[in-house]
Formats: structure tokens, sequence, C-alpha cells
């Protein structure tokens, strides 16, 4: 069995995992590379099944991911030479208008985005798998298993598979990925716009999986379009001209006649899809992306002439891959004349809009707000390094690079193998206890789960100079899972363990591939952890923070406030730049004070002033566009 490292640049492959560090964008890629793989079946004249299964089996602190199909499978020469490419190589790239996902970026980004995983796959009657993982020191790497061998009954029942075809399983152990809820996964594949065509052709199951065993199935999955008037097509013709040579599209329009669309992010449903072949380009609604009067429009527009244009080495996706390159004179071309053609229609809804009162809001402003302060809570920790409680100014000394947290584990999911020994270990930074703390141990674990010592409590005193705890696990039978918590004054931190029977031989606990160092999952308070109306007796301050309950509270008393709240306390939809204004504010203030608080600049309004208004142009926009959007 040989290890080595994946043949690619390390620095690519960190920032491109980056993208991936979420089970949804990893979906949108495994599934389309299955049906990627069935369409080239379909192209030789073969008769296919379609059937693509997706597992997903959700902890507290991690999840397992499986996606499978029935299709070509791959060679092991061919599985291990997908190790080596991405976007470059991809379908869609050379203008075969296949590969739509996130443009070919690759099945090893998804994984290393996630956490670490393995592919089986089964070609011409022999099995081949894959195993990839990082390094203690943060390589990418992978296992080859000694090459291919004869597949086996056992393997072909095993995968679900009766032929040749692929399956990919993913530890989601990345502690910055949230670990959606199993419904919420099934909507957001359903609604993700490069997957609805996908849908359509194939039959997608999702399972979701309880300790080991199916506790529910949702499938075949398909997106359905909210009821609707038709305003153009469908397909209705329409061209552009770019260097003297016409270049036809079709146009579906629609209105939405009740539903609340959703107005951006890859679940949107407001907008123009643009497909080109097969392939899902974007959904936008060209020059009028975000202009009040759109709300309620949505459809579709095929253009092949994109897709051969991309094949030919023309910029048709930005160099973000997330995308139509606006820049792109032919992009431009398509743009204007797909504008043109939608304008009537737009300028009909703003002139409705001017004869009706909006109406005021309910749990939709209220969405937007906790979508928000997440977010904010997120670039607290993440951006700027601030703890919550903050850790007192004497722990971080000027100049000295940032503390590591007083304590957390390794990883907080830990997915072993049955029937083999593994440690679980606790990291503790001395430097931050005093010398009488005790760490309280509680375990919540299967009967079969068993560990070396169990001590409830251990004086912080007694660990010496070593600050590490270890616990020797022993699991003996698939789907045993347990969680060990630990606490220390305002300090905590936990882990899951979950046993399996096919898990990775190379577990060394996950290695953030990102440079900047960031507060792991397994501990830590958000900053802003919700907001509330309430009169604060006094006409001056619309809004402040209150440390003390972490919430941000919203002055009813303020006379600015009360022009747009009802005598129930809600906020009318016109108000939603007022109440982006308010966060920003208070936000900042917040944000900027603890930051300078830190520095040698405590004190200094002009310091404080700099902070807070840097901190403006750098979240500003995302407050507002949270308000915008919704």
């Amino acid at each position: 069995m040989a290890i080595a490292a994946v043949p690619v640049d390390q620095r690519v492959i960190d920032i491109d995992s980056r993208r991936f560090a979420s089970v949804e964008k990893a979906l949108v890629e495994l599934i389309t590379n299955c049906d990627d793989s069935y369409s080239r079946l379909e192209a030789n004249g073969a008769e296919v099944t379609g059937a693509i299964r997706v597992k997903y089996e959700r902890h507290q602190a991690g999840a397992l991911l499986v996606v499978t199909d029935q299709a070509e499978g791959m060679s092991f020469e061919r599985v291990c030479a997908i190790l080596a490419y991405g976007g470059a190589h991809s379908p869609l790239s050379r203008g075969e208008a296949g590969g739509r996902g996130y443009f070919g970026r690759g099945l090893k980004q998804a994984i290393f985005g996630l956490g670490h995983g393995w592919i089986e796959t089964i070609h011409a009657g022999r099995y081949s798998r894959i195993d990839l993982f990082r390094s203690e020191s943060g390589s990418y790497l992978y296992e080859d298993g000694g090459g291919s061998r004869p597949a086996e009954t056992v393997d072909y029942a095993r995968l679900g598979v009766p032929g040749n075809g692929t399956q990919v399983t993913i530890v989601i152990e990345n502690p910055h990925v949230n670990i959606s809820q199993y419904r919420s996964v099934v909507q957001a594949v359903t609604d993700n716009i490069y997957l609805r065509e996908v849908l359509r052709r194939r039959h997608l199951d999702m399972l979701h999986i309880q300790q080991g065993k199916e506790t529910e199935r949702r499938g075949p999955l398909r997106y359905e379009e909210p009821p609707s008037l038709l305003l153009l097509g469908p397909g209705q013709g329409g061209s552009f001209v770019y260097q003297g040579e016409e270049f036809p599209f079709g146009l579906t329009l629609k209105r939405a006649q009740e539903a609340e669309l959703t107005l951006k992010g890859d679940e949107r449903t407001n907008g123009l899809v643009v497909i080109s072949g097969t392939a899902v380009l974007d959904c936008q609604l060209f020059e009028y992306e975000n202009q009040v009067g759109t709300e309620y429009l949505f459809g579709t527009i095929n253009c092949p002439a994109l897709a051969e244009k991309l094949g030919q080495g023309m910029a048709i996706i930005s160099d973000e891959r997330e995308g139509l390159n606006r820049k792109d004179t032919f992009v431009e071309a398509f743009s204007h004349a797909v504008s043109r053609m939608i304008e009537p229609y737009v300028q009909a809804e703003q002139e409705k809009l001017k004869h009706l009162e909006r109406a005021t809001t309910s749990g939709r402003t209220g969405h937007m707000i906790e979508h928000l302060l997440l977010f904010m809570s997120q670039a607290a920790v993440r951006d700027l390094g601030i703890r919550v409680p903050p850790a007192p100014a004497s722990l971080d000394s000027l100049g000295e690079p940032e503390r590591p947290a007083p304590m957390r584990f390794t990883t907080p999911f830990y997915y072993r193998r049955c029937d083999s020994l593994f440690q679980v270990a606790l990291l503790l930074d001395l430097n931050q206890f005093f010398g009488d703390e005790v760490l309280t141990i509680n375990y919540e674990l299967s009967p079969t789960l068993l560990i070396d010592s169990m001590p409830e409590s251990i004086p912080v005193s007694s660990l010496g100079g070593s600050g590490r705890i270890e616990w020797t696990v022993l699991g003996g039978t698939a789907g045993d899972h347990g969680k060990i918590s630990v606490r220390a004054g305002n300090y905590w931190a936990w882990c899951e363990i979950a046993m399996a029977k096919d898990a990775s031989r190379h577990t060394k606990g996950y290695a953030s591939p990102l440079s900047k160092p960031r507060q792991p999952r397994d501990h830590g308070v958000d900053m802003f952890v919700g907001y509330e109306f309430r009169n604060l007796h006094n006409e001056l301050e619309r809004a402040v923070y209150s440390p003390a309950e972490r919430k941000i509270i919203i002055n009813t008393g303020a006379p600015t406030v009360q022009l747009y709240v009802d005598g129930r306390g809600h906020f009318r939809d016109s108000a939603r730049l007022l109440l982006a204004e308010l966060f920003m504010d208070v936000i900042s203030d917040e944000l900027a004070r603890i930051t300078v608080d830190r520095s040698s600049a405590k004190g200094n309004a002009r310091a404080y002033h700099n902070a807070k208004q840097d901190i403006i142009c750098r979240y500003g926009s995302e407050i507002h566009l949270s308000f915008l959007g919704g």
C-alpha cells in the first residue's frame, strides 16, 4: 500500500478546500459528478438506472456523508488520475457542457474541505479504494490500497451497485463546517440552482441515518416551482450579436403569485437560471439584479453558445468560478440582450409597487437578523480573534500572537474503526487557568464503548506542565457513540465519538488548511446571540449592546424607532434600512471597543473611531445586504 502526497500544489488545495467547507457545496460537486457519469453512458447509447443515493448521518460535532451511483465506475488508474487535475480539465472547460457543479473544482477538494474520506469504485469487475487524509503537519495525502482487486459479492452488496458504480464517503470533521439538520440538507439539495435539472433527469434518494440505521428516506427529490403566471415563453426566442455573428437563446419568465422568493445564494428561487446545454452557469437578473420590482420574477434562459465559447478558452466564467464573468464582452452582449427582453416586465412591477403599502414584516425579518448575528459572531472570532468572554488583558501581551483556546479536543468528532484502540485528547493552555480550577467531566457513552479510565473531576494543578489529558478508547460495535464534556469555570469543551466498521485508518485529527487560526467548534460562545425590542426609557439611544445578555437591544422609546414599529412591536418592511443602520452601528461599536481595548491604544478616542470605521468598511455591505436580500 502506497501513501503519497496528492499531486496538486498544496496551496491550490488550501484555497479550493475553503470553497467546499459546506455540506451543500460538496453535495453539488458529488451529485453532478454522478450525473456526468450517467450522461457519458447515455451518449454511448447505454441504458442507465439514473439512481443516486445520498446517506447523511448527523452528529452534534460532525457528520458522515455518503454518495453512491450506479454509473461507469472507475478503473484504478482513472481514480488515481482524478486526484491530479481540477477545473482546467473539467468537461465544462473543454466545451462539453458538463461538469456543472463548481466547474470541476473537484472531488478531492470536497473531501478535504469537509475533513477526510475515501473513494470506492467498481469497474469491469475490479474494486478499488483510495483514502484521502491529512498528515499531522497538514499535508494532503492519499493511500491507494495497493491497487485494484477482483470485486467480490460482498463489495457489490455493501456499495449497493449491481454492476459498475462509485461510492464516496466523507467524514465531516472540519470544525468550521456547519453541521446542517437532515431536512435542511434535503431542502438545500432540492432548491439548489445547480441541481434542479439533474433532479429532473435522475432518481435521487436521500437517507437519514442515525446510529447506523436508516430512520427516514426522501426521494426521488424534485424541485417544485412556486405557483406563478407565465410572462414570457416558454423558451421565448431572443438573440444577440457579437463580432458580427448572431447567437440565439430561449427565455422563460414567470411571476410568482403569492410565494415569497429567495433572492440570493445557491438556493435562490428568484432570478433567471442560466443554462447552456446541460450546464447550469448562474442565476441572476442581469442589469436588473437586486432592483426593486424583481422580487417575484424568476425563470430560465438557455444559451448554448456560452458553453461553446467557454470550451474555446473565453473567460465566460468568473475567476472565482461562481457564475458568469460580467467583464467578458461576450457575456456583456448576452446580458444586455436579456435585460432588454425583461425590461417591460420589471417596469410594470415597479409601477405596481408605487401604489401599494408594504406589508409589515413577520418571522422573515427575524430570520434575516438571526442570520446576520450568526455571521457577525463568526466574523468576530474568525477575522478579529475575539473570544467571548474576551480573554483578560493580562493574558494577551502586546505583540504576542493570540493565545490558543483555553481548552479544546484535538478534534470535535472522533470517527473511528471498531475493534481498534485510539486516543481522545484534551488540550489545555495552562496559562489561562488559575491554580484552584477543577475540570468537571461528564461521559455519555454506549454500553460497549470502553474507556480505560473515567475520572469525573481533575484539579488543573495536578496536570503539571503537560496541559494534556488522554483517554484510550475501544469501540466494539458499529454504531457505538459517545460524548465527553469538560467544564472549568467559564470554559467548556466537548467532543463526540462514533464507531464504524469501515472508518479510515488515517485519523490524526483535523488540521485546518487556513493559515489564520480559528476557534474550533468544540468550545466557545457566540458574541451576538439575539436581539430584543425593549423600551430603555430614554430618547437618545436607538440601539445598544448588552454584554451580560450578549443581545442587541432596540430601544422602542426612541422617536425615530417608534415611527417604524406598530403596536405589536413589529418593524415594517420599509424600515429594513433603518435596521441595517442600527445593527451596523451597534456591532461595529462593540467590535471596535474590544479590538482597541486589547491594544496599547486603549482609551484613545481616535483609535476607537478608526477601528469602527474599518469594521464598517469591512462588514457594512454584508450587513446591509442581509436586510436587502431577505
